[in-house]
């Protein structure tokens, strides 16, 4: 399988607001993860971050360094004109494979699951460099059948095979605070670059 998501892709999806895993502010178990981290200084990266509502709520928290990298222009755009008072410097409209930089944090919200599932050893690869030694890969994944897309699905034993061998598997166990219409189909995740 290979599909031409690219960033006139994206930026068409935006525009028509074709965006149905979008649901308009931070996912539950984003922002419960959130919620209990302490040091505001952590470098974050969102990852694929679109309409970024996890980097409006950190920001609105008070942490400092956190990084959105996405495709679409249109992205970009419709976030600031929400959040004018993020740093405009930290959304940086780039292919995440071409990212630079270290974290402490990434943080996975549908970005997975939006990429052709052909690029998710790439992907695994790519967090693994962008982490510091020790630094987290936490988020949710779709816990569906690998079907048209995006979004796309997989399974628990799939994705396995693309974290188990580089990371510490801290947590990865279905969602029990996944919003209404998602209960029974995330996994949250919670790895740590080995």
């Amino acid at each position: 399988m290979s599909l031409d998501l690219d960033a006139s892709y994206w930026d068409q999806r935006y525009r028509e607001n074709r965006l149905g895993w979008d649901i308009g502010y931070p996912s539950t178990p984003l922002k419960e993860y959130v919620d209990q981290l302490e040091n505001k200084s952590l470098r974050i990266l969102l990852p694929g971050g679109g309409n970024a509502y996890e980097a409006e709520y950190l920001h609105n928290c008070g942490f400092q360094n956190v990084s959105v990298v996405d495709i679409s222009e249109v992205a970009k755009s419709g976030f600031f004109e929400r959040v004018p008072e993020f740093p405009k410097h930290q959304f940086v409209v780039k292919d995440f494979f071409d990212l630079k930089g270290e974290f402490d944090i990434i943080l996975e919200q549908t970005f997975f699951c939006a990429l052709d599932p052909s690029l998710r050893s790439a992907y695994a690869q790519k967090v693994l460099e962008l982490l510091r030694p020790g630094g987290k890969l936490v988020g949710v994944l779709f816990d569906f059948a690998l079907q048209g897309g995006p979004p796309f699905g997989g399974s628990k034993s799939e994705y396995l095979t693309y974290f188990e061998t580089c990371f510490t598997i801290h947590v990865f166990e279905r969602c029990y605070n996944s919003i209404l219409p998602r209960s029974g189909k995330e996994f949250f995740i919670n790895l740590s670059k080995k």
